[in-house]
């Protein structure tokens, strides 16, 4: 057998030194005062405040992006998906009234070529800044044999803090409050699966092709980046008495808001109470998917929910839009088993 190295057997140490150069300087750009570690430790330190927060409670979550990665490799753009990675984490940790603090990433690519990569971390970057959160770790890992080419895998992990006495967890939800739905971006990170079996496999369509109903190509709808809702929430939260809130991902309304509704209580959910985006439309009619696996699968135009009470709607709803976030009365809160409900 021939000498073997490292680099031979598919991995190139060398390619990663000068990958974690290409990210450093934008990674440094979202630290936060907190942040005691640069890049390059074992592992990342970051002090909590202890001023601002009187009991402390961490609030963590993880999540990926799932097949919409897919949709990039087609489109060989890779500067969008880093954004649904912060925000499938720190929309999920949101629900909790956290603030996010810190966020990590983990990279899988069967050949690192540093340049794309670092269009993903660019992605995280913007995410982060975003949710006012600090990339302060990740790891990146080269496994020839294991994916295919230089496609990738992502996963994130999100750490926010919240008062102990100020935890949102839904217990104080109560008949006749109001449910507001905040507009989605779109697909988000859902569904891709159907997504590309109704377009790509069902219709044979490719992502170039043009879309007039939405006035775009596919490729450019599916990549649109998930939304995230800090900035919503941090508008409401000294006002407001927000009871409970729910990250609408796989499952839709129906399999996340029940998550947070007490029991005894369901969620009445009025249809046409909001505009859905054409996509789902189209969707529907290319797979011809029912109805129901449409609100079970897909966000349907609403990607975060908040519950309040009915006197404080009109104010929520002003300081939302204000906020830049389109939000609707959807629905409200009735006696019955926990779930959901649409008329």
């Amino acid at each position: 057998m021939k000498k073997l190295t490292y680099k031979k057997a598919g991995v190139d140490i060398d390619e990663g030194e000068r990958f974690v150069r290409l990210i450093s300087p934008m990674v440094k750009t979202t630290f936060r005062p907190e942040v005691l570690t640069g890049i390059g430790s074992f592992g990342a330190l970051f002090k909590i405040d202890l001023e601002k927060y009187k009991n402390p409670v961490l609030v963590s979550g993880t999540d990926g992006v799932g097949t919409k990665l897919k949709v990039a490799f087609m489109l060989d753009r890779h500067d969008t998906v880093g954004i649904d990675l912060v925000a499938m984490c720190v929309n999920d940790i949101l629900t909790s009234g956290a603030e996010p603090l810190f966020f990590l990433d983990y990279f899988a690519t069967g050949k690192l070529r540093p340049e794309k990569a670092a269009g993903v971390i660019k992605g995280i970057v913007k995410g982060c800044k975003e949710a006012g959160c600090s990339l302060i770790g990740g790891e990146t890992a080269e496994m020839p044999g294991f994916y295919s080419g230089s496609e990738y895998d992502l996963s994130g992990f999100a750490v926010g803090i919240a008062d102990y006495g100020k935890i949102i967890d839904g217990s104080k939800i109560r008949q006749g409050d109001i449910i507001m739905g905040i507009s989605s971006n779109g697909l988000h990170s859902n569904g891709y699966s159907l997504v590309r079996k109704v377009f790509f496999d069902g219709k044979k369509m490719d992502i170039d092709t043009y879309i007039p109903e939405i006035g775009a190509t596919l490729g450019k709808e599916l990549l649109k980046p998930t939304r995230i809702y800090v900035k919503a929430f941090t508008a409401l939260k000294d006002k407001i008495r927000v009871k409970g809130m729910a990250h609408i991902t796989g499952g839709g309304i129906p399999g996340n808001l029940p998550r947070i509704l007490p029991k005894g209580i369901s969620a009445h959910i009025e249809t046409g109470s909001w505009p859905v985006p054409e996509i789902f439309g189209i969707i529907a009619k290319a797979g011809r998917v029912p109805d129901d696996d449409m609100k079970r699968t897909f966000n349907m135009g609403i990607g975060y929910v908040m519950v309040v009470a009915k006197t404080k709607t009109g104010e929520a709803l002003v300081l939302l839009r204000k906020s830049g976030y389109d939000a609707y009365i959807i629905g409200k809160i009735v006696k019955g088993g926990k779930g959901v409900r649409y008329s």
